[in-house]
Formats: structure tokens, sequence, C-alpha cells
């Protein structure tokens, strides 16, 4: 069971980027799917998550409306289109999944496998 979290990099303000979270080893269609992220010294985040079944979704409120997560069950994957990017979006972005088919929860402990990580560095 593998989570591959890729599609970090450095952007300036008000670029874009796509994460990407590749699943193998299982299959994502019964799973929830959530992005986190960690910024130096400070603890990790919420940021969004999808639902298994109804494609619910859930976005932190410092994320909404720049920000859209979505998934492509056929392809094992799940993305967060990141746009209008700010420096205070720069952290080590993480994707996590766990089996549910009620809707997303953004607690951490809920999760059951991460991705390694991905930085995104935000210039001004």
């Amino acid at each position: 069971v593998q989570l591959q979290a890729s599609g970090g990099g450095l952007v300036q303000a008000g670029g874009s980027l796509r994460l990407s979270c590749a699943a193998s080893g299982f299959t994502l269609d019964y799973y929830a799917i959530g992005w986190f992220r960690q910024a130096p010294g400070r603890e990790r985040e919420g940021v969004s998550c999808i639902s298994s079944s109804s494609g619910g979704t859930y976005y932190a409120d410092s994320v909404k409306g720049r920000f859209t997560i979505s998934r492509d069950n056929a392809k094992n994957t799940a993305y967060l289109q990141m746009s209008s990017l700010k420096p205070e979006d720069t952290a080590v972005y993480y994707c996590a999944t766990y089996r549910t088919r009620a809707s997303c929860l953004m607690t951490i402990y809920e999760y059951d496998y991460w991705g390694q990580g991905t930085l995104v560095t935000v210039s001004s």
C-alpha cells in the first residue's frame, strides 16, 4: 500500500500548481482522500478532502475558492489544483487516505495511509 504525492515546486504568488496523489497496492474507490500541509514550525493542518462515494468535498477556509480537489478512480489518483497561490501556502503537502463510505473528515488521526509529501514554495 503506497501513496505517491508529486507536483510540488517553486511558483510566484498568484501562480498555480497541480498536485497529484497516486495510489498503488490498493484501489482508491472506497477511500476518502485528504490533502494536508505543514509549514515550517507549524502543525500539520487539513486543506481539503473528497469523499469516496458521493464525491463530496471539504475545503479549509484559507483555501476555499482557490483550491480544487478531485479524484480519478480509473487512474487511482487524486489531485489538488491550487490557484492564486499566496506565500502563506508555502508548506510540505501530504495526501492521505482512509477507507470509508461516509463523508470525508479532516481529522488527521482518521487517515491510515500517508504519502511522503511534496514541497510547495510560493515566492512573493
